[in-house]
């Protein structure tokens, strides 16, 4: 089966059994219970912000798909929910092998029905059980964990485990509140109906799970266009997601392809090879051991990654713990009858095995009792997420293998009008004077073209030091410099032609070394008389001390840093030297590019020139999925220039380890109010708050703890409450837009890749039935499937309607520093993103960071603070 069949397979099997699971109940009895606990009320909620219209109406109409697929559902169906609980707990496929014996060795008891299960404790069923509680016994054969090397066990014991399942009765769902509630001319105040929402989500995924890996919300298969080798032990694998949504048009299943790393299920040592490049000869020096910042590697690439042993007949999995300390030729252990056997001598007597790597140490799988497993003897178990960071390589790979799915084919999808909003004018320099520019382009970038940025830095004192490359790049930098200076005079930047010091070359070691790289950039700080404005790092290649070197430049030296490879050096290409360009005008306090038509020009109704307006952006970055130990660090930015709102000061937090809820948010937003009066001498008029970062289920908490926070901040100036509006920036979603009408043959060119053109939005159809929200493309997307950013209001108190924030937002989108073109992020987002990695950089190179195991309680390690010199200007760029 092909993967566009397999797709529309699964997605036809899931669009059916909604209806044929509640259809089989409508002869049920209708027994009317209470449900078992009575909970007090909890407190209401702040009201979301409802949709002020009914959408905006500016722009050209485009038709579009949309990966939505209507679900229809009887009103008058209930859904009886009913608490499990397994003793002793199993994981959640074997939880869901004893429900599939249960029902079938229990038929009666369940009421002829097959109920649908999340594997956990929430069980749904269309008809009513027997009894109000139940408890079952069930047997299964199941594996009994052993030590690999205790020969008084045999090997493949499998013996039946004894199971206690309890099931009582939870609730009795209503088809009819979900009803009410996706109808948009009923009562506002009726919540939505999670509950019942949750129990169709999970009858959908029922089928699905049992010819797919579950990863989370997608299900993954081979069948649905193999594996993909994507390098460094991992297979790029496809799947696909599925989630119910309450839309305007609807009940609405929203179902999109994916793609995933996973671990390659192959033996230990050909993965350590692909996965560690200073393992590569380890086939012909079987003989060789590992140093120990080797072995700290090899730990780390193997932590908590689930494997097999190959030299016998068993069903039993490990997960890696850690390594031995010794190596396998020193390993010994004592058997039943007392006697020390070595792992080596073992293998030989039990197995007629001999051990080739001798001096590599075993996995171990536990923490409390050994467990030594030959790292030759065991093989990586499939269906594994791959948690290291991907390469570029790999991620390239990645993106390679999406593309080649193209989901449009899919007729089923919901068909609605778009519309495409036209870009802004935008205000650039040229001698002085002030110039305009319309980005006409299909992509709609655009480019300086004999024009220069809209204003201009002057660094007269920098210096250049350079990290490793060979003699014949190293002898490039008098011509890049020059190159350089010529490129920043055209775009109107001042670039000293001399460096203060002649440039410095150092070597990649340097970059190993905190104290030697701090002591080095200390002295070149000095021979500048400590006011060195730029500091320009060019280096051989990628390299884990960039993080140090921006550490020690920001918080302890005080001077912006500029860093760029050797191998972009090798062209000098125009292209190139504007982008550097540029980024260093962004830092040392310049600015790209303005909207030629200012904000209240575009908004009279709500924004005037007198009267500044703020705009906030705020999010939070979490440690590494493997990491258990590390500080999340939050960020928050604030525009401090009018009407221009372009120029962003930045606060960043480090904070309890995956808080999600800004802790120190008050403090922040009263810190960067004191900045924006520092520059404009008064307090904002109004404040618009972008918010990253944030999943559906947390949008409540999010509301009330951070609207509180905010307005905390606004009560320590006298007087001051200026309107909030509040609003979430989704990217993490599912919802794909498409082009009804794709351009094709002779027609077709570079720009149009079946992709939605830059400034699409959709606020109707797939939207909430109730709030205001809507989805913008306002980028042209280069590779695979434009992903739409969806912007969710929670509150509103300046009252815009649809059309102001949309051509708001998008109109923001080409004020982002960096490049020339639209983002796909309102800037205020994309610049706490960018300052909370950065402080995240911060945190990995001073301890912040767990390594492999966690001793005790995980402390919040605080950021270093950034010197003076360098906090009020955009450095995390």
């Amino acid at each position: 089966m092909g993967p566009i069949m397999f797709l529309i397979s699964a997605i036809k099997t899931a669009l059916e059994m909604i209806p044929r699971a509640i259809n089989s109940s409508m002869g049920a009895k209708r027994d009317e219970f209470q449900p078992v606990r009575d909970l007090p009320p909890p407190a209401p909620p702040l009201k979301v912000a409802r949709r002020p219209d009914s959408g905006g109406s500016d722009g050209t109409v485009i038709s579009l798909l949309a990966n939505h697929f209507l679900v229809k559902f009887n009103p008058l169906q209930q859904i009886y929910h009913y608490d499990v609980e397994i003793s002793p707990k199993p994981s959640k496929d074997v939880a869901r092998l004893i429900k599939n014996k249960l029902v079938e060795e229990n038929s009666a008891i369940f009421s002829g029905g097959n109920p649908s299960f999340d594997g956990r404790r929430n069980l749904f069923s269309p008809i009513k059980f027997q009894k109000d509680r139940l408890e079952l016994y069930i047997n299964l054969p199941l594996p009994i964990p052993n030590s690999l090397i205790t020969p008084n066990l045999e090997d493949n014991t499998e013996k039946l485990k004894l199971f206690r399942v309890s099931i009582k009765i939870v609730s009795k769902l209503d088809g009819g509140e979900l009803s009410k509630y996706l109808r948009n001319d009923t009562d506002e105040s009726i919540p939505l109906p999670q509950d019942y929402l949750q129990a169709l989500d999970v009858v959908l995924r029922e089928n699905p799970l049992s010819e797919c890996t579950p990863l989370g919300r997608s299900l993954y298969s081979t069948s649905m266009g193999g594996a993909k080798d994507i390098g460094g032990g991992a297979i790029g694998l496809r799947g696909f997601f599925q989630s119910l949504r309450p839309t305007k048009q609807g009940l609405a299943l929203n179902v999109d392809l994916t793609v995933t790393a996973f671990h390659e299920s192959i033996g230990v040592i050909p993965y350590l090879q692909k996965r560690l490049s200073f393992l590569n000869d380890l086939s012909e020096r079987k003989t060789r051991g590992l140093t120990g910042e080797e072995k700290k590697e090899v730990e780390k690439a193997l932590k908590n990654v689930k494997v097999f042993v190959c030299h016998r007949e068993t069903v039993q999995r490990y997960k890696v713990h850690s390594l031995t300390d010794e190596s396998t030729e020193n390993l010994w252990f004592r058997d039943r009858n007392g006697n020390n056997l070595w792992v080596l001598n073992y293998f030989k007597e039990q197995y007629n095995y001999k051990i080739q790597y001798r001096n590599l140490p075993c996995l171990q799988t536990s923490r409390r009792r050994p467990c030594y497993l030959p790292m030759e003897l065991c093989v990586v178990c499939e269906g594994q997420k791959f948690l290291g960071k991907l390469s570029d390589d790999q991620t390239a790979k990645i993106l390679k293998l999406a593309r080649e799915f193209n989901l449009r084919v899919l007729t089923e999808m919901t068909k609605l009008n778009g519309r495409v909003l036209q870009p802004p004018k935008l205000k650039l320099g040229d001698g002085g004077e002030v110039t305009d520019l319309i980005p006409s382009r299909h992509d709609r970038q655009w480019n300086f073209s004999g024009s220069q940025v809209f204003e201009g830095s002057r660094i007269g004192r920098w210096a250049l030091v350079s990290f490793g490359g060979t003699t014949a790049q190293k002898s490039i930098i008098p011509k890049f410099i020059d190159q350089l200076t010529q490129r920043c005079e055209q775009l109107g930047i001042f670039l000293n032609k001399n460096t203060v010091i002649r440039p410095q070359f150092e070597s990649m070691q340097v970059l190993n070394n905190v104290n030697l790289l701090e002591s080095k950039l200390k002295k070149i700080q000095r021979s500048a008389s400590n006011n060195l404005q730029l500091l320009i790092c060019v280096m051989e290649k990628k390299h884990k001390g960039y993080a140090d070197l921006k550490r020690i430049s920001e918080t302890s030296i005080g001077v912006m840093s500029q860093c760029c490879l050797y191998q972009n050096l090798a062209r000098l290409s125009s292209q190139f030297l504007a982008n550097l360009a540029i980024k260093i005008n962004a830092k040392i306090g310049g600015c790209t590019v303005a909207l030629y038509t200012s904000l209240p020009a575009q908004i009279p109704r709500l924004l005037t020139l007198d009267e500044p307006v703020m705009f906030m952006g705020a999010d939070v970055t979490h440690p590494h999925p493997l990491d258990d130990f590390s500080p999340s660090v939050a960020a928050v930015v604030g525009s401090v220039n009018w009407p221009a709102a372009n120029k962003y000061v930045s606060k960043m937090r480090s904070q309890t380890h995956r808080q999600e809820i800004i802790q120190d948010l008050s403090i922040m937003v009263e810190e960067i109010l004191h900045d924006f009066v520092r520059e404009l001498s008064k307090l904002p008029k109004r404040v618009i708050f972008f918010r990253d970062g944030v999943s559906e289920t947390q949008f409540h908490k999010v509301l009330r703890d951070e609207l509180q926070a905010i307005r905390d901040a606004f009560s320590r100036f006298t007087g001051y409450n200026p309107p909030i509006t509040f609003a979430v920036v989704q990217k993490r979603h599912h919802t794909r837009l498409f082009p009804a009408d794709p351009v094709s043959g002779a027609a077709r060119n570079q720009f149009s890749d079946e992709n939605v053109p830059p400034g699409t939005v959709v606020d109707s159809v797939i939207t909430h039935p109730k709030e205001f929200d809507f989805y913008l493309c306002s980028h042209w997307g280069v590779k695979g499937t434009s992903r739409p950013t969806h912007y969710h209001v929670l509150w509103d108190e300046n009252g815009f309607t649809s059309d102001e924030l949309e051509k708001l937002v998008y109109n923001l989108c080409f004020t982002f520093v960096r490049c020339t073109k639209p983002v796909s992020l309102v800037p205020p987002c994309y610049y706490a993103h960018l300052a909370a990695y950065r402080g995240r950089l911060y945190l990995d190179r001073t301890g912040g960071s767990s390594g492999l195991t966690r001793c005790g309680p995980p402390k919040t390690i605080p950021l270093p603070k950034v010197r003076e010199s360098v906090k009020n200007l955009m450095f995390y760029c």
